[in-house]
């Protein structure tokens, strides 16, 4: 009797090893990345709280006041999203709103006054939650994070950068030794012009900043790796893509490495078969590559300025944009053959929805420094709190993850989900804490879709006239 027990217990034990080993193997085939404009949670996500504020600040850590210089609390005034106030997203408004404790090394988060909205007092406002209904549907349906930060402490250029390749340095030992592009540039990576300036950061100046300079030509032609190095270099190779609305804008993050954009020999147009294949500048062609089975393992989706979440009048097509992608893929009769079965698109992609940069709003959780100052990467890392939704038949209803992630978490999860080291690239996917794994219960079945409710769906973007506009103004 003993021993059939024995060999029961066994038999428990290997099966739930065998369980974990095959929960371990299984992989998406294809991880989505869209990346959407300037919001914080405190900003953008309100409607999580319900209509009586029951549920914040738990389960959702979300405040509706702030606290100015002065010390007072100012109460977050309500706000379309199409509103035209926009708040100074810099590096330098970074270090104002953080103000920074040096005996503690923590952001007191009340580097801001409460007056008119003539600077960076808009701050204090936040987004009538009826207008963004399908993110707060997306969020409680699927996966949300309390604690997700963007890793720069600046604007959207640097911030591509970093969910592009884990880095805004211009080399491998530039970002080891704490040197980044710090601010939105006035060049366009390869394609700069000639005595284009960079300000950049380092642990000797901050939290001032430097000129990087521009020449000769080609000095913004950074040589370093990114995620499609890794990917590129895996065995097989995996495929990529990254949407964006023009190759002249600041928010093509594949424009500032030699090896992607390959520079004619006046820096003004690339070249490279990696661009070529690789760069989409149509981002609604998402949409049809989706409709034709013809998703890659990984994409990074960058909106139009209408549909980009950032301040402005007609740029409110962001939460209809993003359900149109999420809807595809969900709704999509595409298959890839996996362990010799056929699997639909929903059952093999993760969809990671974040907001590149804080954008000036006001948000209360202090993100960690990484450092003290003048002693290397917490001078520039983390930044403010940005939201982060996670969707897949995969991510159990309503989850909410509290620990604290960054842009290089997304990054350890594609390293993970392939089989390539995690830190592989040894810039922010090497310092982050955690890989996103805690989203994904991989040992259900995969849930079946429902759609998200959206003003606009695919067709109209699909059929969107409209010049494209670049995703952001400053």
């Amino acid at each position: 009797m003993k021993s059939i027990i024995k060999n029961l217990v066994l038999f428990a034990v290997l099966s739930a090893g065998l369980a974990f080993a095959q929960a371990q193997r299984f992989e998406f085939q294809h991880i989505v990345i869209i990346y959407q404009e300037n919001r914080t949670p405190d900003n953008l996500f309100q409607g999580l709280c319900g209509p009586t504020r029951s549920l914040c600040p738990s389960p959702y850590d979300l405040q509706n006041f702030g606290i100015d210089n002065k010390g007072q609390t100012v109460q977050l005034i309500q706000v379309p999203l199409g509103s035209s106030h926009d708040p100074n997203h810099s590096h330098n408004a970074f270090v104002t709103m953080c103000d920074l404790d040096p005996t503690t090394n923590q952001c007191k988060m009340d580097g801001l006054g409460s007056g008119t909205c003539s600077t960076d007092t808009c701050s204090f406002e936040y987004v009538d939650p009826s207008d963004v209904t399908p993110y707060v549907t997306m969020a409680q349906q699927y996966g949300w994070a309390n604690f997700m930060f963007q890793t720069n402490q600046g604007p959207s250029a640097p911030a591509h950068q970093f969910i592009f390749g884990g880095t805004s340095a211009p080399s491998a030992s530039d970002d080891h030794s704490a040197v980044f592009v710090a601010e939105n540039a006035t060049g366009l990576g390869c394609l700069a012009p000639l005595n284009s300036v960079y300000d950049s950061i380092s642990p000797q100046t901050a939290p001032r900043e430097f000129g990087l300079i521009n020449n000769p030509l080609g000095t913004f032609c950074f040589t370093r790796d990114t995620m499609a190095t890794l990917l590129d270099g895996n065995n097989p190779p995996l495929t990529w893509k990254y949407y964006t609305p023009g190759v002249n804008n600041i928010w093509t993050a594949p424009n500032w490495i030699q090896d992607i954009c390959e520079p004619n020999n006046t820096f003004t147009e690339c070249t490279g078969l990696a661009w070529k294949n690789n760069v989409e500048l149509k981002p609604a062609n998402v949409l049809s590559d989706i409709g034709a089975c013809n998703l890659r393992n990984v994409i990074w989706v960058i909106p139009t300025g209408q549909n980009s979440d950032h301040p402005g009048k007609d740029n409110t097509g962001g939460p209809s944009w993003v359900s149109s992608i999420v809807n595809s893929i969900g709704q999509s009769s595409c298959t890839d053959r996996v362990d010799g079965k056929d699997v639909t698109y929903w059952q093999d992609t993760a969809i990671f929805i974040t907001w590149d940069d804080w954008g000036g709003w006001y948000d209360h959780e202090p993100p960690t420094l990484l450092s003290a100052p003048n002693q290397g990467q917490g001078d520039y890392q983390y930044g403010f709190r940005v939201p982060l939704v996670v969707v897949s038949a995969y991510t159990p209803m309503g989850y909410i993850d509290n620990r604290r992630h960054d842009v290089g978490s997304i990054l350890r999860f594609v390293e993970h989900n392939f089989g390539i080291p995690e830190g592989a690239l040894t810039f922010a996917d090497q310092r982050a804490t955690t890989d996103l794994t805690n989203f994904f219960d991989l040992e259900r079945a995969p849930r079946t879709f429902s759609r998200i409710s959206a003003p606009l769906g695919a067709e109209f973007f699909l059929n969107d006239k409209r010049p494209m506009e670049p995703p952001d103004t400053d």
